[in-house]
């Protein structure tokens, strides 16, 4: 039995998205309890000085999760992803499948899952965004209320070092004129304490989620306002795609459009108004990395990726 004042279990409380919901969910006041591999480290004795219940465990042991389950009235499900380096494409389904089967059993009233914005219909031949294809269609077959989130590429990858922005260049995945969208981590949970709040509203929906659409052209120009003195804008060269297979794929899936994001923003707006444009961002949450970023030397392009969800900067934290 469950109540409006029970609490919303967040998965990932102390990484990016998890963290974006717990804080959101705090800030609105909605009780929030967290399954947490460590309740000493700072970010979790964080969470809880904020008011968080944290319950130690983690993915990989059904029992822990089962027990903290137990009288929550929402879920919100985020997994690592394997470019992390932390588990394979087939633990992220394992984990993703066995946390949605434990609410189901435990009988939560509202599963909110965050998949990627690059999931669709369609195989992407990218394994940590078809695992996510996997987890959506076993929720979507469960007898409980679900909400699919999509997340698009986040603001916050574009400060991460290697990009060049420290030799007054940056270098990414758009060609100048094109477009894709982008989100600010801190919005997600902007956008998920409506959907909790108001269950019934967002049943059984797929919603991409993005704050501000963008061209290449266009970052170099907010980027060169933000640090006050030119920044080239310029796409991965083929040189280097040539060498690196992984970002290859993820130009490819920009250049195809299931990366390049197809959120209905004026809809989304709605649902959080205050929901940032990339130069919000880079005068508000995103400055000081923003910043570090400028200064930043030694940086190289990352080997594995940089895209939507399975950053090394642990977006889909745990």
């Amino acid at each position: 039995m469950t109540d409006d004042t029970s609490p919303i279990l967040v998965f990932g409380a102390t990484g990016q998205q998890g963290g974006s919901v717990a804080a959101a969910l705090l800030n609105a006041g909605i009780a929030v309890r967290a399954l947490v591999r460590d309740p000493a480290s700072s970010v979790a004795m964080a969470l809880a000085r904020k008011g968080a219940e944290l319950i130690q465990g983690d993915m990989a042991d059904p029992g822990r999760i089962r027990f903290a389950m137990a009288g929550a009235r929402g879920v919100f499900s985020v997994q690592p992803s394997s470019p992390g380096g932390t588990l394979s494409d087939d633990d992220e389904v394992r984990f993703g499948i066995s946390i949605a089967d434990a609410a189901t059993e435990a009988g939560v009233r509202h599963l909110v899952y965050s998949s990627g914005g690059a999931v669709g219909d369609k195989p992407t031949g990218m394994g940590h965004f078809d695992s996510k294809a996997r987890i959506e269609a076993h929720i979507r077959a469960l007898p409980i209320m679900w909400t699919i989130v999509r997340p698009v590429a986040f603001m916050d990858m574009l400060t991460m070092p290697g990009f060049g922005l420290d030799e007054n260049r940056f270098d990414f995945f758009a060609r100048p004129d094109q477009r894709m969208q982008l989100l600010a981590v801190e919005d997600i949970g902007k956008f998920v304490v409506p959907i909790f709040s108001e269950p019934s509203q967002f049943a059984s929906q797929t919603l991409t989620i993005a704050s501000d659409t963008v061209t290449g052209a266009h970052i170099g120009e907010a980027f060169s306002r933000a640090a006050g003195r030119p920044i080239a804008y310029s796409r991965f060269t083929d040189e280097l795609l040539a060498t690196n297979p992984f970002l290859a794929k993820l130009t490819a899936l920009l250049d195809a459009g299931p990366l390049a994001g197809d959120a209905d923003l004026a809809m989304l707006r709605a649902i959080n108004p205050a929901m940032q444009s990339l130069e919000t961002w880079l005068a508000g949450s995103g400055f000081d990395a923003f910043q570090r970023a400028l200064g930043a030397t030694g940086g190289r392009v990352p080997s594995r990726g940089v895209t939507a969800s399975p950053l090394e900067l642990e977006v889909q934290g745990a």
